[in-house]
């Protein structure tokens, strides 16, 4: 298990890769819709690790509620796992909240699933698989 990217909630994704392009010294590498979620994503490299910029696409999606209560910000810490469903059973298991029933497709090639953050000391933990092709 290993650190795969941390999400940061926008409320202007435009704006925001600006920023974070001047900020990393590089540029966003990938952009995706995930209509599912009606999300916008953005993605920079930090070394083996990445950050993903969240704006909504709907003023009802997650992350504009996010936005609209909390602010801007870190919204998730992503950890990449080899197997997300035996991940989730270990989980629950141990007696974590576990906010999925079943991973779903999310960005980046990958299926997702989250953490309740009340379980994470306020942290939304999101666990991720890479998706074979």
């Amino acid at each position: 298990m290993h650190i795969d990217h941390i999400g940061i909630a926008v409320d202007d994704l435009e704006e925001a890769v600006k920023t974070y392009e001047r900020l990393l010294d590089g540029e966003c590498y990938k952009r995706e819709v995930v209509e599912d979620q009606k999300v916008e994503t953005a993605f920079f490299r930090t070394g083996e690790s990445k950050v993903e910029l969240l704006g909504a696409t709907d003023p009802d999606s997650v992350i504009a509620k996010y936005v609209a209560k909390k602010g801007e910000g870190m919204h998730h810490m992503a950890f990449e796992v080899d197997d997300i469903h035996a991940e989730l059973e270990r989980l629950r298991e141990e007696g974590f909240t576990v906010l999925n029933d079943e991973p779903s497709r999310g960005a980046d090639n990958k299926l997702v699933a989250f953490v309740h953050p009340k379980d994470n000391h306020g942290v939304l933990v999101e666990l991720c698989q890479s998706i074979e092709d």
